[in-house]
C-alpha cells in the first residue's frame, strides 16, 4: 500500500499486491478443509483449495491454470471482487481469526503469469455455431470466453471505442489499472473471440443481423444513471457518477487539455450516495484537487460500499456526512451549494437496514461547485427497446429464467442488464450459467 500523501495526488494503483514470499506464507495458512466452504462462496466456482495449495508449493503456473479453468479474468477479480463477503467470508478461519487472503492470492498468480508468459487454455473443436455477444463488460467477456472454449465462434459487439465496459469506464485506475483490463481482454481474444468496437447494436448493427446468429447473449450492463429528482439538477456542475467517472476513466478528462474531454474541477465537491461507485467518484474528485464531502442518508455502519473502500476514502480525506440527504441543488446557472436535511433511522426496511426519515426543520447547506449523484443505475433502454419482445421489469431489467433465457428464443442475458447494478463477480457468475445453457441448446440441435 502506497503512502496516502502520495497516492491521493495521482491515479496510480494504491494496493501493490503480495510479494512472492508473502503469497507463499499466506497460502500456507490454508487448512485444506475436507469440505471447503470457500468454493461455495465463489460465484464462478474456482477450485480455491487446489490453487492455494499450488501457491504454497510455489507452483505458480499450475495455480493460475487452476484459476483460469473457471475464471479468465483473475487479475481483475483479485482486485475488485468483494471477497470478504464471498470466498473469504466463507473461509473456516474467518470464524476465529483472519481468513486466507484468497483474493490477494488470485491477483498474485494472475500478475505472476502476465510477467512470466501467458498460457492460453485449450479450446474445444469447432462446433460450427455462431454466437453474438452484446457488450464487453465482465458478463460479456465471461460469456464470450466460456463459449469460445466450448468451440463456438463468438463475436462481441461493443458500442464504445475500448472493450471492457464498466471495468474501463467505471472503476478508477487506482483500483483497477486499465492495462490490467486490456491484458486480460487479450487473453479472451486469444481464445478466438472477435471483438468489434464502435458497434452499437440497433444502429451500426441491425437487430436482424444480430438475431441471424445461432444464439445471442446480452451483457449490456447497467449504464443508465438514476437521479434524485430534486430541484437544481439541471445546473452546470451536476454530474451523475456514471458520467463523471466515464469522463475521467475512459476519456482522460483528468489530463485535459491534453485530451479533448473536459470535466469541471470543483474546489468543493459533494457526492450523494454510499456504494462503491460513490466512493470511486469521491476519491477521483479528491485526486482532481477538490475538498470532498460524501452525503449518505443512513448511518456509517449501513454503508453498502466495501469496508476497504470506505477506509481508503476516509484516509484520503473524504469527509463523510451520514444520516443526511440532499433535497435541493443551489445556484442560478452553476452549482453554489447543496441543501440537505438530517435523517433519523426508523423501523427496518425490506433489506434489513433502518429506514431513513427526514427530520423536519433540520435543513443545512454544504458549499459546493460540483454535485455528483451516485445513487444507482439501471439497464440502458436503447438495446432493449430495439427488441420489443423482451419482457422487462419496472426498472428496465430484462426478465430471464434461471439459465439466463429471455422471452425471445435463442436470446440470453446475464449480469446487470438482468439483475440491476451488482458486482463484477456476480455478473460473471450469471454469465457462466447462461453460457452453459447456450452450449446445451446449441448442442441439442
Amino acid at each position: 500500500m502506497t503512502d496516502v500523501s502520495e497516492h491521493v495526488t495521482d491515479f496510480n494503483e494504491v494496493n501493490k499486491g503480495l510479494s512472492e514470499e508473502n503469497a507463499v506464507l499466506e497460502a500456507l495458512r490454508c487448512m485444506n478443509c475436507v469440505r471447503p466452504s470457500c468454493v461455495k462462496g465463489c460465484p464462478v466456482c474456482i477450485d480455491i483449495p487446489a490453487f492455494v495449495e499450488k501457491v504454497a508449493n510455489r507452483d505458480f503456473a499450475g495455480a493460475v491454470g487452476v484459476v483460469k479453468e473457471n475464471n479468465m479474468l483473475p487479475a481483475i477479480c483479485g482486485r475488485v471482487c468483494p471477497q470478504e463477503t464471498q470466498c473469504e467470508g466463507s473461509c473456516i478461519l474467518a470464524r476465529k481469526e483472519k481468513p486466507v487472503s484468497i483474493g490477494a492470492l488470485e491477483r498474485f498468480v494472475a500478475d505472476w503469469e502476465r510477467e512470466h508468459g501467458v498460457k492460453t487454455p485449450e479450446v474445444a473443436a469447432p462446433t460450427g455455431k455462431k454466437v453474438a455477444v452484446v457488450g464487453s463488460g465482465p458478463a460479456g467477456l465471461t460469456a464470450a470466453a466460456e463459449l469460445a472454449r466450448m468451440g463456438h465462434s463468438v463475436t462481441v459487439f461493443e458500442s464504445l471505442h475500448a472493450a471492457g465496459g464498466v471495468l474501463m469506464y467505471g472503476i478508477p485506475n487506482f483500483r483497477l489499472p486499465k492495462e490490467i483490463v486490456q491484458a486480460e481482454i487479450e487473453q479472451v481474444k486469444a481464445l478466438g473471440v472477435e471483438i468489434k468496437l464502435n458497434h452499437l447494436v440497433g444502429r451500426s448493427v441491425s437487430t436482424e443481423e444480430l438475431l441471424a446468429y445461432d444464439a445471442v447473449f446480452l451483457g449490456t450492463g447497467a449504464g443508465l444513471p438514476y437521479f434524485m429528482g430534486i430541484e437544481g439538477e439541471n445546473l452546470c456542475g451536476v454530474y451523475s457518477a456514471n458520467e463523471f467517472l466515464t469522463r475521467v476513466n475512459l476519456m482522460h478528462a483528468n489530463c485535459f487539455p491534453g485530451f479533448d474531454t473536459p470535466v469541471k474541477r470543483g474546489a468543493k465537491v459533494v457526492v450523494a450516495g454510499g456504494g462503491n461507485v460513490a466512493m470511486d467518484a469521491a476519491r477521483v474528485a479528491r485526486r482532481l484537487g477538490a475538498e470532498v464531502t460524501l452525503v449518505y442518508r443512513r448511518r456509517e455502519e449501513d454503508l453498502p460500499a466495501r469496508a476497504v473502500e470506505v477506509t481508503n476514502a476516509q484516509a484520503e480525506g473524504v469527509n463523510f456526512v451520514c444520516c443526511a440527504n440532499p433535497v435541493q441543488v443551489l445556484g442560478e446557472k452553476t452549482v453554489s451549494g447543496v441543501e440537505c436535511v438530517r435523517m433519523e433511522m426508523c423501523e427496518l426496511d425490506a433489506s434489513g437496514r433502518p429506514k431513513p426519515s427526514c427530520i423536519e426543520g433540520s435543513n443545512f447547506v454544504l458549499e459546493a461547485d460540483v454535485f455528483i449523484e451516485a445513487i444507482g443505475q439501471g439497464p440502458n433502454p436503447l438495446l432493449v427497446s430495439m427488441l420489443p419482445a423482451l419482457t422487462r421489469e419496472r426498472r428496465g431489467n430484462v426478465i430471464v429464467d434461471e439459465d439466463g433465457q429471455t422471452t425471445i428464443a435463442r436470446v440470453y442475458a446475464a449480469g446487470d442488464v438482468a439483475t440491476g447494478a451488482a458486482t463484477v463477480i456476480w455478473a460473471m457468475g450469471s454469465a457462466k450459467k447462461a453460457a452453459a445453457a447456450i452450449d446445451r441448446m446449441l448442442r441439442a440441435e
